[in-house]
């Protein structure tokens, strides 16, 4: 006789606390204890030979039992699911509404912040009254158990409304601000001669666009105690070089227009010939190191606990270095597609690093998807930008790249004058604890110079900690 597992527990509940030895010999039914005679006993464990034994009638009755019970416990909880189905749906769709409500006035108000026709007071109390409307949403209700509790629709509708109410804040400030600077400027009638100024003019001419540079910001801030790093100079973006009337600013569409003009002063800048193509493969296979593999996600893997040492990222750095300009090469001649090669060693997750060490990304705890996608993205820009505007152009891409974020890197031009800092660091008179292996100062600055990796993984992170407490 086959027992349903939905019996099992009633049938168990019925067992006997203390059978008798008649039904332990399989002689009575232990449910209902009558003798068995021609009747077959069916065991009840643990085994088929010893243990407990029933008869079919008592075990049929307990069956029926246990599915009667099982029914009306499903039809319960399915009565009771369908009941907080609806209230869900019911509430999910009020918070839909508010959340709703509320988004559609952040667009109106950021609409309105447009209009000239209205005060820019009445903006700010337009603006105050949504901040309060904001404020009294209630919290997001959560869906009952025997919902989905991925309830992505409730995230996504906030998301839309936190948008809007920075777009909303966003042309409101702008307003507000150039009202003020508008409403600041000194009454000059004599500014209006020689312009179509209406009568009774004050010479006050309202801005609503003012361009202050780059750098304007950082000596604003100075100026009032406070200090931040000003950033390397850039090549102007494509929205920038519009405003200035550059042809086609905008409408090229190329994915960067005027770098074939503009990058070439900015390497220049930094030391690098742009027409030497040499030195610029060199440069732009520094910089698809850097963007694809060294910073980003790298960066939490590094920082990790069990993530590389400063000498094994050093050392595989440099590996990637030859690898990366080695496809660039190629790319020259072979197409774009040359740069996959680079793209699957650099986010490779099993491939032991150079310099003799034992490190592979599936080591780490961190999670390396991230991490690959991210090898994955900078190197496909890379070839779409080949495709775009040519081989030249994504070098001058990669240069500049590499000309702001790793100046004194292997393969830069600046690589010997970083030689020369290390070995002083190296050679210092006091550093007592320099390995055996770095004491030939000819040649490990012959290492550094070439193939700094051969030096191994050990030697680079001793070198690497020397710098820093030099």
């Amino acid at each position: 006789m086959h027992i349903p597992d939905y019996a099992r527990a009633m049938i168990r509940s019925a067992l006997p606390t203390l059978p008798t030895a008649r039904q332990v010999e399989a002689l009575n039914c232990c449910l209902c204890d009558s003798p068995f005679e021609d009747r077959l006993p069916v065991p009840l464990g643990p085994t088929r030979e010893s243990g407990l034994f029933g008869c079919y009638p008592c075990l049929t009755r307990l069956v029926s039992r246990a599915r009667r019970a099982r029914d009306a416990t499903l039809t319960q909880n399915a009565e009771q699911a369908a009941a907080e189905s609806a209230a869900w749906v019911s509430l999910r769709g009020q918070h839909l509404a508010r959340l709703d409500g509320v988004r559609q006035a952040a667009d109106a108000v950021a609409e309105l912040a447009e209009r000239q026709d209205i005060e820019p007071l009445r903006i700010a109390w337009v603006l105050i009254s949504l901040e309060s409307a904001y404020t009294w949403l209630p919290d997001a209700p959560e869906p009952p158990a025997s919902a989905d509790r991925e309830e992505s629709g409730l995230r996504d509708e906030m998301f839309k409304l936190n948008l809007a109410m920075i777009a909303a804040r966003e042309a409101v400030a702008e307003r507000l601000a150039y009202h003020l600077i508008n409403a600041a400027q000194p009454e000059e009638p004599e500014m209006c001669e020689g312009l179509e100024c209406q009568e009774n003019r004050s010479g006050r001419h309202d801005s609503s666009h003012i361009d202050c540079g780059p750098n304007d910001i950082f000596e604003q801030l100075a100026k009032h105690g406070l200090s931040v790093d000003l950033p390397e100079p850039a090549p102007l973006p494509p929205r920038v070089l519009a405003r200035f009337g550059t042809p086609d600013a905008e409408d090229t569409g190329l994915p960067l227009p005027g770098i074939e003009e503009q990058a070439p002063k900015v390497l220049a800048h930094f030391g690098i010939d742009a027409s030497d193509t040499d030195v610029l493969v060199s440069a732009a296979a520094v910089g698809l190191v850097f963007d694809a593999w060294r910073e980003g996600p790298m960066e939490d893997i590094h920082a990790a606990d069990d993530g590389p040492s400063d000498g094994e990222i050093y050392a595989q750095s440099v590996d990637l270095y030859r690898r990366a300009r080695t496809a660039l090469i190629a790319a020259r001649d072979e197409g774009p597609e040359a740069l996959l090669a680079f793209a699957a060693i650099a986010s490779d997750v099993n491939l032991p690093w150079a310099g003799g060490s034992r490190f592979a990304l599936r080591t780490v705890a961190e999670s390396v998807e991230e991490f690959v996608q991210h090898v994955d993205d900078r190197v496909w820009f890379t070839t779409e930008l080949i495709r775009a505007q040519g081989w030249h152009a994504a070098l001058l891409h990669r240069a500049c790249s590499a000309a702001f974020k790793a100046t004194h890197h292997f393969g830069m031009p600046g690589w010997p004058d970083a030689v020369a800092a290390t070995l002083e660091s190296v050679a210092a008179p006091d550093r007592a604890d320099i390995p055996e292996a770095l004491t030939d100062f000819a040649a490990v600055e012959t290492s550094l110079l070439e193939a700094p990796d051969q030096l191994g993984a050990e030697m680079l992170d001793w070198i690497s900690h020397a710098n820093r407490t030099s």
